[in-house]
Formats: C-alpha cells, sequence, structure tokens
C-alpha cells in the first residue's frame, strides 16, 4: 500500500510540474509554430502601405509558411503567394524597374508587392475579409459575389463564400492573426 501512494504522490508531482510547464513556456512553444520571420521587412511595408502588421504575417504564414522559395500549383511564388501575372501588373503600377517574376522569390520584393496588393485591395473592398477573399480567389470574384443577392444581400459583406478554398482561407488567415496579436502583442 505504501509503495502505491508513493507512486501516486510521484505521478501527482510530475503531473504537477508538467502543468506548470506548459502554462510558462505554452507562448514559447507556439512561437515555433507561428514564427515571426522577416519582422523588419513586414514592418516596413505594413508602415509603408497602412497596414497591420499581425495581418501581414497571417497572410504570409497560410501562404507559404515563411518559405520564400515556395511555388503553389498554380504557379504562385515566393513568401506571400504571388502570382505571374500579379507580380507583374502590380510592379508595373509600384514603378518597379527591371521586375523578372523570380523576383518574387526575393523575400523584400514579395514582401513590398504583396503588401501593396493588400493596400490596392484595401481600396476596392475596405473590408478585410472582402480584401482577404479577393487576395485568395480574385478580386473579380468577389465583386461577381458581392452583385449576387443569395451571397450578398447587401451587396456589402459576404454572407456566404461560394469557393470552400476561400472560405477555409479566410479562416485559417484569421486564426493565425488573432494567434499572432497575441503571442506578439506590442512588438511592432
Amino acid at each position: 500500500m505504501a509503495g502505491n501512494s508513493r507512486i501516486k504522490l510521484i505521478t501527482g508531482v510530475i503531473t504537477a510540474v508538467v502543468f506548470i510547464a506548459v502554462m510558462l513556456f505554452a507562448d514559447d512553444a507556439a512561437r515555433v509554430f507561428y514564427p515571426m520571420k522577416y519582422r523588419d521587412l513586414v514592418r516596413k511595408y505594413s508602415e509603408r502601405y497602412d497596414l497591420d502588421p499581425y495581418l501581414v504575417l497571417a497572410v504570409i504564414k497560410a501562404e507559404s509558411s515563411f518559405r520564400h522559395t515556395a511555388v503553389s500549383r498554380k504557379n504562385a511564388r515566393g513568401l506571400m503567394q504571388i502570382t505571374e501575372g500579379t507580380g507583374k501588373w502590380s510592379a508595373g503600377k509600384m514603378g518597379l524597374e527591371d521586375y523578372t517574376t523570380d523576383m518574387l522569390f526575393d523575400p523584400e520584393t514579395n514582401i513590398s508587392i504583396g503588401c501593396w496588393y493588400l493596400s490596392w485591395l484595401y481600396e476596392e473592398f475596405g473590408d478585410t475579409d472582402l480584401v482577404l477573399a479577393a487576395y485568395n480567389a480574385g478580386s473579380g470574384n468577389v465583386t461577381k459575389w458581392l452583385n449576387d443577392r443569395e451571397l450578398s444581400p447587401t451587396g456589402r459583406t459576404l454572407d456566404r463564400i461560394p469557393f470552400r478554398e476561400t472560405e477555409k482561407y479566410l479562416k485559417k488567415v484569421r486564426n493565425s492573426y488573432m494567434i499572432y496579436k497575441k503571442l506578439y502583442e506590442n512588438e511592432f
């Protein structure tokens, strides 16, 4: 009986120590999965284009998980997964000289174009959910959805998103955004 009590006591102590360790280091563990890579570039271009830097981090996390060499099945490239067409169009609007598609693998170029494009989408739609939907599905699709009374009774917000991928993308970015704000509060 005494051996049984000793095992229960040791198990209880170990459980308590593990619980305390988890509570003390939970944020540190979460930071491994939600890193703040490219902080200076995110800060620089978030400020330049009047964006929430935590939202930019959440977009990068959702798009490439911070892999600057990422390429999607639709040939979107880099950290913010910018397509060839969007990159060329954005670079032209931004006045980037000697732009090439391979520059989308450069973190600074990619974050600069991605932030500019998010800012442009904010000018067009004004609402974060619409901006994120347009970033994922294209502004033409979002405009079409806003004109569909079944999807948008008011024509200003979406009650329903017909693309499952875009709906999941919005949830993923929103969740990452909340986590980034909590983990890195006051770091920008």
